[in-house]
């Protein structure tokens, strides 16, 4: 595959953002709708004792990709109670039309003692059409079991001939901190589960995807698409532990192909994007979203430091 950058499509530093948000502007995920793209996206913020929040955003785009039309000044979906699953943040959410409904499926952050945080996958729909969305319930869908301990989250929803597909990712465990001061490490994979109704799912509690770097590396924000007869998945990989420091440690994109949503084939070699020399995206390329529209296949990716200048735009050439 050969991919044409289009370049960073959103700063956040470059408007006025919502809700006391200061920057940042990652995972985003796509909802298209009659006449303009919704892009959502984790926006941060800093509560009382200076940590991050992530809250959700988003911007409407005309369907050209070229001009952003909105950019919402309100709370899309509000953190999660006292002690819940979402407490601190919430990200990504991805959002998918069904039938005459929109529902979501969020990654939902809280905060722990001996480790940074866990996270969980819950369940939200919309009644105004994706301006803001309610929860079904306070608690997740899913969350850690017996074969899955760690951090489950990264949702992504297909509905494929009427059965649900689901991608997220779980951490089969956490590497001690290396340095006096330093935080423990996760460790994620990509894992597939599928549901008849969107809330119950089944899950096989194993990675669908070999590792590349080592048993360590970290798989994180799958994003199927289907086109040429066959389904491709993308994600973000990187290094356990020396990402946030050293570009060679860092997230790349990965990708992998299936003809039948069971076996899965890594491809990086011909994944046909990587970081450019100089710019936004030249340490680091995470978060990718892929999608078709106007008989065209996108990506929107974040790139360096984890999307701190917000998110760009490539367009599939050559296949």
């Amino acid at each position: 595959m050969k991919w044409r950058k289009l370049g960073l499509i959103f700063n956040p530093y470059n408007h006025n953002l919502p809700f006391g948000c200061f920057g940042y502007a990652q995972a985003p995920q796509v909802l298209i709708r009659e006449n303009s793209i919704r892009i959502y996206f984790s926006l941060r913020k800093v509560d009382q004792n200076n940590k991050f929040l992530s809250h959700i955003a988003f911007i409407d785009m005309d369907e050209s990709l070229t001009n952003i039309t909105v950019l919402s000044q309100h709370t899309v979906l509000e953190l999660g109670k006292l002690g819940c699953f979402d407490q601190h943040g919430i990200f990504p959410l991805n959002v998918l039309h069904h039938g005459n409904r929109i529902i979501g499926y969020t990654s939902g952050i809280h905060r722990k003692q001996s480790v940074p945080i866990d996270t969980a996958i819950g369940f939200v729909e919309s009644f105004d059409g994706g301006d803001t969305f309610q929860r079904v319930g306070l608690g997740p869908i899913l969350s850690a079991t017996l074969h899955e301990p760690c951090i489950i989250g990264d949702p992504f929803v297909k509905v494929i001939n009427g059965q649900f597909h689901m991608w997220y990712i779980f951490s089969p465990e956490w590497l001690p901190a290396s340095r006096k001061n330093m935080a423990p490490e996760r460790v994620y994979k990509i894992a597939y589960a599928y549901s008849d109704d969107g809330i119950t799912w089944q899950r096989s509690g194993r990675p669908i995807i070999p590792d590349k770097i080592n048993k360590y590396e970290c798989q994180a924000l799958p994003s199927l698409v289907f086109f040429n007869h066959r389904f491709h998945l993308f994600f973000c990989y990187r290094h356990a532990t020396d990402f946030r420091t050293n570009p060679s440690c860092s997230y790349r994109i990965g990708y992998a192909y299936s003809d039948d949503l069971e076996h899965w084939y890594r491809d990086d070699e011909n994944v046909g994007i990587d970081v450019s020399k100089t710019g936004w995206d030249s340490n680091m390329q995470c978060y990718p979203h892929v999608f078709v529209n106007d008989g065209n296949v996108y990506m929107l990716y974040n790139g360096n430091d984890f999307g701190r200048e917000g998110f760009g735009l490539a367009v599939l050439e050559q296949i």
